[in-house]
């Protein structure tokens, strides 16, 4: 007996919990965290130049720690280092002579989330877009292949220092030169901690970087590849109950009754269609056509009915001014459909738009859609 009791206990406890979790409706928000990050890159440089484009090509390493502050704009340190190259042209009739030499780069960044920026935030976007902007140091060091270089364009040439272009900087030649730099960024997002990314960033330095001295700023490029993982949460969820209906309460008046009067109609059913779009489309597609028909039966066979039509856009995609025209759009449609191919008069339409605001459905791609509602 008292097994029968736990059993039958559980049951409608079971029964409660269902009918709450079917009750409760609303939407789900994405809320943005600010988060730390660590990025490791490694690829080529090209460093600018008088000699071949494949002569000019050497490793580089990055590495990086950054915080995104707000969804669209962050900050990173970081420090780029390893080789550079510099070389010249064969044009006096010797032999051409291409050296590299070391170098360390600290520089602070700011950086923007394009894709955020230009189609909205959605924490599930599987590939994003990035740029970068800013300024650091770049310590370049010693190098015994300049000093050769050097003893040998003075053997062969005869020339001045000046007069060839190369700075005097020998006896000393570790020298800190300040750098601005610019870049763009690509990363495709394996999960919510790491991704995997492109950077291409520009440098440029004042003159005397490769040892020459020619009166214009030296520059170098990065391509690099790499890994980031982000520290802690990068979003959150909040959920948004719909509004409770509002609650009429009618006195009752109870009579006696003297005649019991004849049967009324029956009550009528209100009808629903849902007419779903495709992505960034207002278009009714042939496959949804039956059910705006559908709507316009219903209107014909009870002639004092209305009908409710109320557009929704999908909230993982676009941006709020995107998705409202969307939703609008797909809303008018059918009403246009309605009056202009069914006759059914402008009275007895009502339409409205809800924008990506509200997401009636909970998977992402239903939201894409336009409720209809006679009665």
């Amino acid at each position: 007996m008292n097994m029968k009791k736990a059993i039958l206990s559980c049951l409608m406890l079971m029964g409660v919990l269902s009918v709450s979790a079917q009750e409760q409706k609303g939407t789900t928000e994405y809320v943005f965290e600010p988060h730390w990050y660590l990025q490791l890159q490694g690829g080529a440089q090209y460093t600018t130049g008088e000699a071949k484009f494949g002569d000019m090509i050497s490793p580089t390493i990055q590495g990086a720690v950054g915080y995104q502050f707000s969804k669209n704009v962050g900050a990173r340190l970081g420090i780029n280092a390893w080789q550079s190259k510099t070389g010249w042209k064969d044009d006096a009739g010797f032999d051409a002579h291409n050296f590299k030499y070391s170098y360390i780069a600290p520089a602070l960044d700011l950086t923007f989330d394009l894709s955020n920026i230009i189609a909205g935030y959605n924490p599930n976007r599987k590939v994003s877009f990035g740029a970068f902007i800013g300024i650091g140091l770049n310590y370049r060091m010693q190098s015994d292949d300049a000093k050769n270089a050097k003893a040998y364009m003075d053997q062969y040439t005869g020339e001045s220092e000046y007069d060839w272009g190369w700075t005097p900087m020998y006896n000393d030649d570790a020298v800190l030169f300040f750098k601005g730099q610019a870049g763009l960024t690509a990363d495709y997002h394996i999960n919510d901690a790491w991704s995997i990314g492109l950077e291409a960033n520009f440098n440029m330095l004042s003159d005397r970087y490769n040892f020459k001295k020619v009166g214009n700023p030296d520059s170098y490029f990065n391509l690099l590849a790499g890994i980031k993982y982000n520290f802690g949460p990068t979003y959150s969820t909040r959920f948004i109950p719909a509004p409770e209906p509002e609650i009429r309460y009618v006195d009752k008046i109870v009579e006696k009754i003297v005649e019991v009067p004849a049967p009324g109609p029956a009550a009528v059913e209100p009808l629903r269609r849902d007419i779903f779009f495709e992505i960034n489309k207002t278009i009714i597609r042939d496959s949804e056509k039956q059910k705006v028909q559908d709507i316009a039966d219903y209107m014909n066979a009870h002639p004092t009915s209305k009908v409710m039509i109320t557009g929704y856009a999908d909230a993982g995609t676009g941006n709020n001014r995107i998705n409202d025209r969307l939703a609008k759009g797909r809303a008018q449609v059918v009403v246009k459909a309605l009056k202009e191919q069914y006759g059914i008069a402008e009275s007895r339409i009502s339409w409205d738009s809800k924008g990506s605001r509200v997401q009636p459905f909970a998977e992402n791609d239903l939201n894409r859609v336009s409720i209809c509602i006679a009665e």
